[in-house]
């Protein structure tokens, strides 16, 4: 018997795509008439002749509810294998697509719901449910296909979890943790009650509360939306009072729901993974630093080129702020190490996270093993590093469409022929720019050997500071590509054993960073700043406006006006200095 529920199943052969894929797991669809109604699709196939014709059959019945919630054995009876629960996930995401692939190695059935069909989780996960993890009626059906519910994404409907959590259904994390974390502000206020160190914050719905913050805080300003911000956005920075209302404005107005933070200089991005099991206890991951492009995460190296008393602070904080918090899981503690020395929290996501994507290679138990074993109730796994050194490398879109894809595959092509380098693809089917398409994690006896392998990757010279002292002159540069014309400044001081740093700091891409950068500059020694410019070549003269430090701008030859441009504009933002 088949039951069509408001999507149909169908499948197309040609000779183009072949058969189906026969292996591929189940898809539901919740949403109009039908939508207590699941497809179960079984497939059967067969060799109707030695020529190779094929025949598809394919059975659909009606699975009932209480089949699809027990997933509980009774006490009393054998688990067969590591565990029987089914474990429900919010979200079809690479997250939840790396969950499956954890899963798979013990055998756990996984089920998502993403409102996509076609999701990077969806080829992977026993089944597969099309509806939208934030709507209610959604969520209340899926639930009762799973005997543990849980999240890839924190964005999701946090009233239904709670009301079916006081209907017995089991989640994890806490339905009032995910709560405190979708808004930034309550969150903030909530660690702060705990005694976690925080930047000073300020409730900003109102003409008046902007003033107050003004008065309190000066500029630069970070304005931050309450909900629905990651990856950079929802932040605006309101560089002087005058550009205040335009951040406000940018950000959807005081109806959107805004905060402001003190404008926080620090000189790394620190993160702890921690994982916490039903019992209670909680165990943290080696801290590790996180290096962003266009505020989103691009590289993250562990541990952390950090001294131990700034390991020992990030750890304590981080347990500190889980362990404030409800329910079992993995969480990410996203930390600031501020030019002073302190260790400040930023944010909690409740989840496995970006940062702990290493985790796969470089440590004994992945994140995404550990959240299994969290909410389920397994013994929580040895969290240490296998491996000396690893560095994780988000692979960004760099170009829109089929040219996006070209490029990607020509740096895992690279990836793929260096010792001790894992490419990750997340079957992502469009390319946009800095869209996360997959990661590559490189392994090794160091931290010099897997930086070297990095530059390796990219096809980028590796720049050695030969001189081991306090560097005395930064060069930075916007991007990647503008390194081939400044490594000549780092060979010159090399020739006469000049120490420098060399980084990369883009005035409109990761203005935060740039301010941070050159506000702290001068306090950490640095004599001479030498900055590339390329195309609008904003960044050498945004930095002279925030240091007393001499800036020297170099021009970054262009491909339409040879540079030109250019070295008039530095010219013209040093007159008007």
């Amino acid at each position: 018997m088949l039951l069509c529920s408001a999507t149909p199943c169908s499948f197309t052969l040609s000779s183009k795509r072949g058969l189906p894929n026969l292996a591929a797991p189940s898809r539901f669809y919740f949403g109009g008439e039908n939508s207590t109604l699941g497809l179960v699709q079984r497939h059967s196939y067969r060799m109707a002749s030695p020529s190779g014709i094929r025949s598809l059959k394919l059975e659909a019945t009606l699975q009932s509810d209480s089949h699809g919630s027990s997933s509980h054995r009774n006490e009393d009876s054998t688990i067969h294998g590591v565990s029987e629960t089914i474990v429900g996930v919010l979200g079809g995401g690479q997250l939840g697509r790396m969950l499956c692939q954890a899963a798979s190695l013990m055998a756990i059935k996984v089920v998502t719901l993403d409102p996509l069909e076609n999701s990077p989780a969806s080829s992977l996960s026993y089944q597969h449910f099309v509806g939208r993890f934030d709507d209610g009626d959604a969520v209340r059906e899926f639930s009762k296909k799973c005997g543990v519910l849980t999240i890839e994404i924190e964005h999701v409907d946090a009233i239904t979890l709670e009301k079916l959590e006081e209907q017995g259904v089991d989640c994890q994390p806490k339905p009032s943790t995910i709560r405190i974390i979708q808004d930034k502000y309550i969150q903030k206020v909530h660690f702060s009650q705990h005694g976690i160190p925080l930047p000073d914050f300020l409730k900003m719905d109102n003409p008046e509360s902007a003033e107050e913050a003004a008065n309190l805080f000066g500029f630069p300003m970070m304005v931050k939306s309450r909900r629905q911000a990651y990856d950079g956005r929802g932040n605006a920075i309101a560089h002087c009072k005058e550009e205040l209302p335009s951040a406000i404005a940018a950000l959807g107005g005081y109806e959107r729901g805004l905060y402001v933070e003190r404008w926080t200089s620090f000189t790394k991005e620190l993160a702890v993974i921690v994982a916490r099991g039903r019992d209670g206890s909680v165990l943290c991951y080696p801290v590790v630093e996180t290096i962003h492009k266009d505020s989103i995460c691009h590289i993250v190296e562990a541990p952390a080129d950090v001294p131990e008393k700034i390991r020992k602070s990030s750890v304590d904080i981080a347990r500190r702020a889980v362990s404030s918090l409800e329910g079992a899981g993995v969480f990410a503690v996203e930390l600031f190490l501020t030019n002073d020395g302190q260790v400040l929290l930023n944010e909690v996501a409740p989840r496995p996270h970006n940062s702990g994507h290493h985790t796969i290679e470089s440590c004994y138990t992945s994140q995404y093993e550990q959240h299994l074993r969290a909410v389920i109730g397994l013994p929580l796994g040895e969290t240490s590093m296998k491996t000396p050194a690893a560095i994780m490398y988000n692979i960004l879109g760099e170009e829109e469409g089929e040219r996006g894809f070209y490029l990607a595959h020509q740096l895992m092509k690279k990836a793929l022929s260096i010792s001790g380098a894992t490419v990750h693809w997340y079957d992502k089917p469009e390319m946009r720019k800095l869209r996360k398409m997959g990661h590559i994690t490189l392994v090794g006896p160091s931290r010099s050997h897997v930086r070297k392998n990095l530059d390796l990757m990219l096809n980028r010279k590796s720049i050695k500071n030969n001189t081991p002292d306090t560097p005395q002159v930064a060069i930075i540069m916007g991007s990647d590509s503008d390194l081939p014309t400044m490594k000549d400044a780092a060979e010159i001081l090399n020739t006469f054993h000049v120490p420098f740093e060399i980084t990369i700091v883009s005035a409109h891409r990761t203005p935060e960073r740039m301010y941070s950068f050159a506000l702290s500059a001068k306090e950490r020694g640095i004599q001479i700043i030498i900055a590339g410019a390329g195309g609008a070549a904003h960044l050498p003269g945004m930095v002279a406006s925030l240091t007393p430090l001499p800036v020297i701008g170099v021009p970054i030859r262009t491909s339409s006006l040879d540079g030109v441009d250019s070295l008039l504009s530095i010219v013209q933002v040093g007159m008007h200095l």
